[in-house]
């Protein structure tokens, strides 16, 4: 099972999602998408590496997408490392900014969503 992670707002709206030491993201229009119109988000991640010659090099990945849960009542965040779910109030409230974070819940493997 995932460990358990938390989801924080940015200053114009997206989300943050972090689980132990690795960070993501849903953009500000991606996140307002989700929410109003149901469609998937992608959810990214920016990774940095340093070459032979000492340049630093970055890019920017889908790691995996956040959806409505089948009920509606919930937001299902996929990502390589697992699967976490939180409320669709608690997305809602974190991503206006009313609320600062709120956690993840992780969904053990072999759970049908």
């Amino acid at each position: 099972m995932p460990a358990p992670g938390t989801l924080a707002s940015t200053a114009k709206g997206g989300a943050v999602i972090t689980v132990e030491a690795e960070t993501c993201w849903i953009l500000p229009e991606d996140a307002r998408s989700l929410i109003f119109s149901g469609h998937p988000a992608p959810v990214l991640r920016s990774r940095s590496r340093r070459d032979r010659g000492g340049a630093v090099t970055g890019e920017v990945t889908i790691e995996g997408h956040a959806a409505l849960h089948p009920a509606g009542r919930a937001v299902v965040i996929q990502t390589r490392e697992g699967c976490w779910l939180v409320p669709l109030v608690t997305f809602r409230r974190v991503v206006s900014g009313e609320a600062a974070s709120a956690p993840l819940f992780p969904i053990p493997s072999g759970v049908g969503l």
